[in-house]
């Protein structure tokens, strides 16, 4: 499930205005997080790429961006285990991921009840 919007729901108190912007600021913090997720990945540094992908683990999670959530998880464990190249693999499912979240977001307004 790319978004929760039960969960999404539950912490916006049913705004849609503020899903919305919640969403997006998520999205642009997520964006800027990845070059850098990137580069910890491409210096094999366990302890900042295990950080990164917490963070915004926890971003994910909070709001009910969970495919994100789960992507950076897994990033997050395969940090932790030194495992470079499943990092690498990852962090294109999250790119893949955040888009189809942005997706998601644009949504919210055209369907009633949201």
């Amino acid at each position: 499930m790319v978004l929760d919007r039960a969960q999404l729901r539950d912490v916006t108190l049913d705004d849609e205005d503020l899903m919305r912007e919640i969403l997006a600021a998520l999205i642009d913090d997520t964006s800027r997080q990845l070059p850098f997720l990137e580069s910890a990945i491409r210096a094999e540094d366990s302890q900042k790429c295990m950080r990164l992908a917490h963070y915004s683990k926890g971003a994910c999670a909070n709001v009910g961006a969970n495919a994100a959530a789960a992507v950076l998880k897994q990033i997050e464990r395969k940090a932790a285990d030194q495992q470079f190249q499943e990092c690498r693999a990852s962090l294109a499912n999250l790119a893949a991921e955040i888009e189809r979240l942005r997706c998601e977001a644009s949504a919210i307004h055209a369907v009633p009840g949201a």
